[in-house]
C-alpha cells in the first residue's frame, strides 16, 4: 500500500499509469461490441462457400499392369580367344564399335602355319605315290594269286602293304586338313553380330589358347531384359491358364514396355523370351527374359529398367481418383459433394490401387461427385462451389503390388 501511495505522489509514475489505463479502456471498449453481437444470435460468417474441384464417380475398364525390376543382359555374348599360338601381327577392328559376324578382328603371324601346311602336303603326296604302288602290286597279286602263280603268303603281304599305304595316306591327308585348319584359326574372326569390347593385347605379343581372351562381342540388337516377377503373380498366371499351349500363346503375345532409369519410357515393345525353371526360395519370385529390338543400340548391358506390360483387364471398376481418398488410421473416407451441394464425409471401402486413380469397393456408387481438390477445408454439412477437376493426362492402370492392406 505504501509503495502504491509512493508511486501516486510520483508525477512521472502517475503519468505512466494513467496511459496504461487509457489502453486498456479503449479495448475493453472495442471488444465489447462483438461480445454483444454474439450473444444476440448466431455467429456471421459472411464468407463465400468454399470452392472444391470434383470429380465424376463412374465405372470404366482399365488395364491391370504387372510390374518387374529387370537387368539389361546382352542377347548372347561370345568371348574371343586365340585357338592357336602365335605373334599377334594385327588388330583389326576398334574396340566399343559394332562388329558383324565373319569380320577380321585380329591376324597372327601366318608364317609358321603356312610352312607346316606345306610340309603336311608334301607328305601327303609321297604317302599318295605309295599307295599308287601299293594299289598296283595288290591287285597284280591278286591276279597272280587267282592263276596260282603265286602263294596265298605273297598275296596277303601285298594285300597289308596296299592297307598299311591307305592309312598312311589317310593320316596324311588329316594332318594337312589339321594345317589347313591351323592356318585359318591365325585370322582371327567375330562368330557373332555385336559389339567389341576392349582388346587384352598388343600388337607383337604371343598369343595362344592359353593367353586368355582377346576380346568380348556381346549381341545387342536385340537384347533382353531379366525379369523378377512375385510367385503369387506367377502362381495366378498360370492358374488362369492352366492349358501349356493357351498359356504360352498369351505369353507370346504380351507387349512389354521398359521404363528405363531417368524414367523414360523405351520407345520399342518388348516380346516374352523365356521363362525360368524354378522359383527362388530365398527371394520368392520367378525370373523370366524379355527380348527389345534395340537398333542404334541404345540399351546396354548392365543397365537398370522396370518392365510393364498389360495382363489382364479390370471390368467395370468403380473409380476416383486417388487425391479424393483420405486415410485415417487404416480408414478411408471421402468428402462427397450432393445435389444440394452441401458436403457429406462418407467411409469407403477401397480395391486395387491404381496408376492415379483408386477402385472404390463400397461406399459411393456411380454418377456421384467427390472432393479431389479442397477437401481438407471442408466439413460435414458445409456448403461449397463445385467445379469439375481436371484429371492428368494418362491412362489409369492397375498394379499388382499397389493393392492396400484393407482394415
Amino acid at each position: 500500500m505504501d509503495t502504491f501511495r509512493g508511486l501516486i505522489r510520483n508525477p512521472r509514475a502517475r503519468s505512466w499509469m494513467v496511459g496504461a489505463l487509457a489502453v486498456l479502456a479503449a479495448a475493453v471498449w472495442l471488444w465489447l461490441p462483438d461480445r454483444r453481437s454474439d450473444a444476440a444470435g448466431p455467429p456471421h460468417t459472411g464468407d463465400k462457400p468454399i470452392s472444391v474441384d470434383v470429380a465424376n464417380v463412374k465405372r470404366t475398364d482399365v488395364p491391370v499392369y504387372l510390374d518387374g525390376l529387370g537387368t539389361i543382359q546382352a542377347f548372347n555374348t561370345v568371348t574371343v580367344t586365340a585357338r592357336v599360338d602365335g605373334e599377334l601381327q594385327k588388330i583389326a577392328f576398334e574396340e566399343g564399335k559394332t562388329v558383324n559376324k565373319g569380320d577380321l578382328l585380329a591376324q597372327i603371324d601366318p608364317r609358321p602355319f603356312e610352312q607346316a601346311l606345306a610340309q603336311a602336303k608334301a607328305t601327303l603326296e609321297k604317302a599318295q605315290a605309295t599307295q599308287l604302288k601299293a594299289d598296283q602290286d595288290q591287285k597284280r597279286a591278286l591276279e597272280l594269286f587267282s592263276r596260282k602263280v603265286t602263294s596265298e603268303q605273297e598275296r596277303d603281304t601285298a594285300l597289308q602293304a596296299a592297307a598299311a599305304s591307305k592309312g598312311d595316306t589317310e593320316a596324311d591327308q588329316a594332318a594337312v586338313k589339321s594345317a589347313e585348319l591351323n592356318l585359318e584359326y591365325t585370322k582371327i574372326t567375330a562368330p557373332i553380330d555385336g559389339i567389341a569390347g576392349f582388346v587384352t593385347a598388343q600388337v607383337g605379343d604371343l598369343v595362344g589358347p592359353s593367353s586368355g581372351p582377346l576380346t568380348t562381342i556381346s549381341q545387342v540388337d536385340p537384347i533382353k531384359a531379366v525379369v523378377t516377377a512375385g510367385e503369387q503373380a506367377f502362381t495366378e498366371f498360370v492358374t488362369r491358364y492352366p492349358d501349356p499351349a493357351k498359356r504360352e500363346e498369351r505369353l507370346r503375345n504380351f507387349e512389354f514396355e521398359l521404363i528405363l532409369g531417368n524414367g523414360a519410357v523405351y520407345p520399342q515393345k518388348g516380346k516374352f523370351y523365356a521363362l525360368d525353371r524354378n522359383i527362388d526360395a530365398r527371394t520368392g519370385s520367378i525370373r523370366f527374359e524379355v527380348t527389345f529390338p534395340n537398333p542404334g543400340n541404345i540399351l546396354r548391358p548392365g543397365q537398370f529398367g522396370r518392365t510393364r506390360v498389360v495382363y489382364d483387364t479390370k471390368k467395370a471398376a468403380l473409380l476416383v481418383p486417388e487425391e479424393a481418398v483420405t486415410e485415417l488410421q487404416g480408414s478411408y473416407q471421402v468428402a462427397v459433394v450432393g445435389d444440394d451441394n452441401k458436403v457429406s464425409i462418407r467411409p469407403v471401402k477401397v480395391g486395387e490401387r491404381f496408376s492415379g486413380m483408386w477402385e472404390i469397393i463400397e461406399g459411393l456408387k456411380p454418377g456421384e461427385r467427390v472432393i479431389v481438390q479442397g477437401a481438407q477445408r471442408v466439413q460435414e454439412g458445409i456448403a461449397v462451389t463445385a467445379k469439375l477437376w481436371a484429371p492428368p493426362t494418362q491412362t489409369p492402370a492397375a498394379t499388382a503390388a499397389d493393392k492396400p492392406q484393407q482394415p
